[in-house]
C-alpha cells in the first residue's frame, strides 16, 4: 500500500514514515498544504494521513480541494485540537476518519486499515483469492488452511495482489505501490520479489497462484 503522509512537524513526519515502512508500507511525505495536494492529484495513493494544522493551505482546504477535483483517497485528518467542530468540519470537507494528536501507531494503522476497507462497496476485512487469506491486521497469510511466513515486503507485495484480484498489474505501478519509487523498466525487483513468494506459496503446495501477464506484468484470481 502507498500512503502520503501531509505533515509539517518533521520529527512526526518521519516517525509515521518510518512506521509505515516498517509495516511493508510505501510511503511519501509533503511538508506543507500546496505540497500535498499536488501530490495527492499527480499520483495515486491508497491513502493519505492529513493534518488539519500546515503551512499555506490547512488541511481543510486540501481535503476539500481533493474532493473538488475528483481524488477519492481514503483521507485520515489529524489533529491537536479536541474540538468537536473541527472534527465536524473535517468531516464534512470529505475526510473519512478522524485521530486525534497524541495517539497510539497501533491505532492509527487499524483506522487507515479501516478506511482502506471503505468505498463505492465495503471492501472484507481479510482478503480472500481462491484458497489463499490474507489478513492485513494480524499480518498473517495461509493457503488452503496452512500459514505462510511472508516478509513485509512480500506482504505488501502480496496484498497489493490481492487487493486488485481479477487485474493485470503492470511492474511500473506494483513498484510504485509497494516500494514506493519510480520503475524504470531496468529494475527487476518486482521479479525478484514475485519469486520469493512463488516459492512460500506455490512451490509446497505443487500449485500455481500468481499469473504473469505477458508484456504486462502480473495478476492473481480470474480476469
Amino acid at each position: 500500500m502507498r500512503v502520503l503522509i501531509v505533515e509539517d512537524e518533521v520529527k512526526m513526519a518521519r516517525a509515521l514514515r518510518r512506521g509505515l515502512e516498517q509495516e511493508g508500507w510505501a510511503a511519501d511525505v509533503a511538508s506543507d498544504g500546496d505540497d500535498g495536494l499536488h501530490r495527492a492529484t499527480e499520483h495515486e495513493y491508497d491513502a493519505i494521513v492529513l493534518d488539519v494544522m500546515l503551512p499555506g493551505m490547512s488541511g481543510f482546504a486540501v481535503c476539500e480541494a481533493l474532493r473538488a477535483r475528483g481524488t477519492w483517497s481514503p483521507v485520515l485528518m489529524l489533529t491537536a485540537r479536541d474540538e468537536v467542530g473541527d472534527r465536524i468540519r473535517g468531516l464534512d470537507a470529505g475526510a473519512d476518519d478522524y485521530l486525534m494528536k497524541p495517539f497510539a501507531f497501533g491505532e492509527l494503522l487499524a483506522r487507515l486499515r479501516s478506511i482502506l476497507r471503505r468505498g463505492p462497496s465495503e471492501r472484507p476485512a481479510v482478503l480472500r483469492v481462491g484458497d489463499v487469506e490474507l489478513d492485513p491486521a494480524a499480518h498473517a497469510v495461509t493457503r488452503a488452511g496452512r500459514p505462510i511466513d511472508l516478509s513485509p515486503r512480500e506482504f505488501a507485495l502480496l496484498e497489493y495482489l490481492m487487493r486488485h484480484a481479477g487485474q493485470a498489474l503492470p511492474r511500473a505501478r506494483i513498484a510504485e505501490h509497494v516500494w514506493d519509487f519510480a520503475y524504470d523498466g531496468r529494475s527487476n525487483v518486482v521479479d525478484v520479489y514475485v519469486g520469493y513468494v512463488r516459492r512460500k506459496l506455490e512451490q509446497p503446495f505443487g500449485a500455481p497462484f500468481i499469473r504473469t501477464v505477458r508484456g504486462i506484468g502480473y495478476a492473481v484470481g480470474e480476469p
